[in-house]
């Protein structure tokens, strides 16, 4: 019981101190997850949330992803969770992909490459 709670107030805690792209891969890990214990309202629920939460603002790119998860929500609905997962996976790793760039950007910008004193410049 202990450990539940635990669990619980830890995920709570993940969940309200995440980046918004740490939040759209913890989305993927959930829709991923029930799918391979086929879930189906679960999956479809999440994968909605996916779609929903897309930024029609840059249709090149939601378009497409609109379109994948509307695929991976009729193989669910034909109980082809396999190809779902499939597709989500890779999804996510893209995602992932894309979050370990941007925080490596940030900790190389966060680092100064130089800096004057009146000696003259000095390399970090």
């Amino acid at each position: 019981m202990y450990q539940t709670a635990y669990h619980s107030q830890y995920r709570q805690q993940d969940v309200m101190g995440a980046s918004p792209l740490r939040l759209v891969i913890m989305t993927y890990d959930l829709a991923i997850r029930s799918c391979e214990q086929k879930e189906f309202e679960k999956s479809i629920k999440t994968i909605s949330a996916l779609r929903d939460a897309l930024d029609l603002n840059y249709p090149e790119v939601s378009v497409g992803l609109f379109r994948l998860y509307q695929w991976c929500m009729d193989c669910i609905r034909n109980g082809d969770y396999e190809s779902a997962i499939h597709t989500l996976t890779e999804l996510r790793e893209a995602w992932k992909l894309t979050e370990q760039t941007i925080t490596a950007r940030q900790a190389a910008a966060a680092i100064p490459p130089a800096y004057s004193t009146r000696l003259g410049r000095i390399s970090a």
